[in-house]
């Protein structure tokens, strides 16, 4: 059977370690051109920038020549790739889907060994995102490497001579395994990591100034990939020469064919004596002005924290205007059901609403007694939606406290750089055993199987706005003023700010509400 142009350019990308976005290979598949040529210099362009391993559209674009509007139009003797604007024509979604809800697949179970369960499929799911890359075909089982290993008994001042561990096929020395990061701690010069799979569980060492900055970055309990010297360990210890996080590819983010414009916010807390009703209501009230883009808000997503709760700290009650979280509940949905019946509403549940605060969370639906209108969908923590074709994870945050606690570099301050870790990590609470409860069900529903194009997050209180390989990075902010704790704590909130983003661009920008009420 004779490969199509198309074909015999995507192999030879494969072989020289790249993947093909699926927008650079419609437009490709879509052009009547020596496509092998075409490929040849993406890939040697990509080789000597260094950009990473994806061949995006814009890749694609840049080779091929000028490129006029986001239509791309190809002038010379390329014809115009009508085939690739249909494609996107027909592959945008208007309007909105939930492609994921925690809330059905939810569990009571509780034992050790749901946990185990857990663990497993942790590890099964990241090692699945894992092996799309394509080194990944060398990674072994930490048992199979230890085994190996020591079946060599000719060592001599660490150094292993002709050992098993070599990859027969091109001589390397070196050997990849794959597991979760369970300790990290600094040993003199060097620094100590153990990760385990489902076989065993390995020491390894890091000793040089770049390692140790890659691993002090990593998040503790997240799937890890470390490429170890074969010939070489340090004691007992092996030797790291690489390592690799699961990550999210670089992409280029879906958008929506028309202006229309997502509302992100979080952490309303209504109930506490902190809560900036009259902001809020000057929200509510812009949202149904005159105002050009108020007119073009589509959606509106909340991030959790509706209520400021029951319970939830010590004294928490000194700070509360409604002591019932029933009474929270019904004052929050009644200021909500002011908005415009034409907007979609998606709101999760955080640590401080009803109900459990393990991840992940159920909706807040059964604790809600009013009739809600058609246009609110109560969904669970996390959740994933896809509002005009542009994907949106919505996750409270709660394990930002865990992340900044133990990753060194991080702070509140900055709460976006925690929201990338948590992209590298692909999982939502990698962190296992501090503050932030994970329920023992027997999936991970934390994991980040699909890429987003904006991650939605809020717990902080604190605005952070970023892009990470082609996802927008969104923290909401709060509706409550700074509390007690957060002074004592030295942490400054940015509340009665929303985010808004035009689904046609990505483009966000903040609405400043504290000082409107004013005016």
């Amino acid at each position: 059977m004779e490969l199509n142009n198309t074909s015999s350019a995507i192999i030879y990308a494969i072989s020289r370690g790249y993947q093909i976005h699926p927008d650079a290979f419609a437009l490709l598949n879509s052009i009547n051109v020596d496509v092998d040529s075409i490929m040849k210099k993406v890939v040697d362009r990509k080789d000597r920038l260094k950009e990473g391993h994806s061949i995006l559209l814009d890749d694609v674009k840049f080779v091929i020549g000028d490129i006029v509007s986001d239509k791309v139009q190809i002038i010379g003797n390329i014809a115009a790739h009508e085939s690739y604007q249909e494609l996107h024509k027909n592959g945008t979604d208007v309007g909105y889907h939930v492609l994921f809800d925690p809330s059905s697949r939810i569990n009571s179970a509780e034992d050790e060994q749901d946990y185990m369960k857990l663990f497993t499929d942790r590890y099964r799911k990241l090692l699945k995102i894992l092996s799309a890359r394509p080194e990944t075909r060398r990674v072994k089982k930490i048992e199979t490497v230890k085994r190996e290993f020591n079946r060599t008994k000719s060592m001599r001042e660490g150094y292993l001579e002709g050992n098993n561990l070599l990859d027969k096929s091109g001589g390397s020395s070196s050997v990849l395994v794959a597991g979760l990061l369970m300790s990290r701690r600094q040993v003199k010069d060097r620094v100590e990591i153990i990760i385990d799979d489902s076989t065993s569980c390995l020491t390894a060492i890091a000793n040089t100034r770049g390692l140790y900055e890659d691993i002090s970055r990593l998040a503790l309990d997240q799937m890890v990939m470390l490429e170890l010297n074969a010939t070489k360990k340090i004691g007992h210890d092996f030797l790291i020469s690489g390592v690799r996080s699961p990550d999210i590819p670089d992409h280029i983010p879906s958008k929506s064919q028309s202006e229309s414009y997502v509302l992100l916010i979080s952490d309303l807390h209504v109930g506490s004596k902190y809560f900036m009703e009259k902001e809020f209501a000057e929200l509510l009230k812009w949202l149904s002005c005159d105002d050009d883009i108020a007119k073009k808000v589509k959606y509106l997503c909340i991030a959790g924290d509706i209520v400021d709760g029951i319970g939830i700290f010590p004294e928490q009650d000194k700070e509360l205007s409604e002591i019932d979280f029933t009474e929270q509940l019904g004052h929050a949905m009644n200021l909500l059901q002011q908005i415009r019946n034409d907007i979609e509403v998606f709101i999760i549940p955080g640590n401080h609403d009803p109900g459990r605060r393990a991840l992940p969370q159920p909706s807040l639906q059964r604790f809600i007694d009013v009739n809600l209108q058609n246009n609110f969908h109560i969904i669970g923590n996390p959740s994933l939606i896809k509002l005009d074709g542009v994907k949106i994870l919505m996750f409270h945050g709660q394990s930002l406290d865990d992340l900044i606690a133990t990753t060194p570099g991080l702070s509140y301050s900055s709460p976006a750089d925690a929201m990338k870790l948590l992209l590298k990590a692909r999982h939502l609470s990698p962190v296992f055993g501090q503050r932030t409860p994970i329920a023992p069900e027997q999936e991970d529903m934390l994991v980040i199987d699909d890429v987003p194009d904006i991650f939605h997050a809020g717990h902080v209180h604190i605005i952070g706005v970023d892009r990470y390989k082609g996802t927008l990075i969104i923290n909401s902010g709060a509706w409550q003023s700074q509390t007690r704790y957060q002074a004592t704590m030295g942490i400054i909130p940015t509340p009665g700010i929303a985010i808004l983003v035009d689904l046609s661009t990505l483009q966000p920008f903040q609405k400043n509400f504290i000082y409107s009420f004013t005016h």
